[in-house]
């Protein structure tokens, strides 16, 4: 397969993914299970572009992360850019803090239809020990925004926000020396309560997740732990989502993001660290605990922290990554094989 890197943003030339392996790319850059179909630069206007998200809100595309001088600096701001066919993207918003780092740009559709984008704000200044505060603005036309709303507990960094049933849940997970992850459940993404105050009982640095509901019942949560026991989690649950059972995946991971396909597959985008550093697309079995890389996308150094959104029939990717050199943002499209039938 060779499939070129459209560039929109630069002139630079067309580059095909044998290449970017030839060129030190690592891991899975050809799959017979998928094709990458096109990956395109999208956003590289800041000295520091990252930390992605994407959804498609009222026909539209919208694919938010931060803008800062660096991936731990002082001027981090959150930038929303929107775009009609993924090609061409136009800046909408641009959200900021008096203050404070705002980070980890997360997009979601609430139970009533509006735009929601969260996020974090480390404060420059912390007092009595308080560090971080999730925030989140909304949208009715994804132009006009509110201003922004603090959600959840002070030093509790709720990482994005899934809607099922016209609830909105969210994990939290604890900044301070104690290290916990706590479910918040709300019904119009201002007001949140502690469904369970320590999903993950004893785990080590749990932190980052993404959740999927699985039609009407279980919902599944994909866990990143780091410090000396750095292997993901698989949470299981079902309703009323209090109880958790866990299953270990045997490998590191970062910036985790899961969606089901209208098959029943669990996808997910990750960082992988065995071997170079990439961002990748994995397959989650969530019977066997298996997470197991089927493609990686053009990436390398400082990267991962995808937006995923299968459309049409295509998966559409937003990462970020710095293997050009520059730290931009990039939309990738991959066509996914059918599941095989059992």
């Amino acid at each position: 397969m060779n499939v070129c890197l459209k560039m929109v943003v630069s002139a630079c030339a067309a580059v095909s993914v044998s290449a970017w392996v030839g060129m030190g790319g690592t891991g899975v850059a050809a799959s017979a299970e998928a094709e990458l179909v096109e990956v395109r630069r999208i956003w590289d206007r800041a000295p520091h572009n990252a930390f992605t998200d994407l959804v498609r809100f009222r026909d539209r595309w919208y694919c938010a992360f931060r803008e800062g001088k660096g991936h731990v600096s002082d001027d981090g701001k959150l930038r929303v850019v929107s775009s009609a066919d993924t090609r061409e993207w136009t800046p909408v918003a641009l959200m900021d803090w008096d203050g404070g780092d705002v980070r980890d740009a997360k997009l979601s559709i609430t139970g009533d239809g509006r735009l929601m984008l969260s996020g974090a704000v480390r404060f420059l200044q912390p007092t009595q020990g308080e560090t971080h505060q999730s925030v989140a603005w909304f949208s009715e036309d994804g132009t006009t925004w509110t201003p922004p709303v603090e959600i959840g507990d002070r030093n509790l960094w709720m990482w994005s926000a899934t809607w099922h049933k016209g609830n909105g849940y969210s994990i939290g997970y604890s900044v301070t020396s104690k290290p916990f992850i706590r479910l918040y459940r709300t019904r119009d993404g201002r007001t949140w309560e502690t469904l369970v105050d320590d999903a993950f009982p004893g785990g080590t640095y749990a932190n980052e997740t993404s959740l999927v509901f699985d039609g009407d019942a279980t919902c599944y949560c994909l866990l990143r732990r780091d410090s000396h026991t750095p292997t993901a989690q698989l949470g299981t649950a079902e309703p009323p989502y209090t109880e958790w059972t866990w299953k270990d995946l045997g490998v590191r991971i970062g910036g985790p993001k899961m969606i089901q396909l209208p098959d029943g597959r669990l996808v997910a985008g990750v960082r992988l660290y065995d071997g170079k550093v990439r961002t990748a697309l994995c397959w989650i079995d969530a019977e066997k605990g298996t997470l197991r890389e089927f493609l990686t996308l053009p990436s390398g150094g400082d990267t991962s922290y995808p937006g995923l959104v299968w459309h049409e029939g295509v998966l559409r990717m937003s990462y970020y990554a710095s293997h050009e050199g520059k730290t931009s943002i990039y939309l990738a499209k991959v066509r996914l094989e059918p599941s095989p039938q059992p």
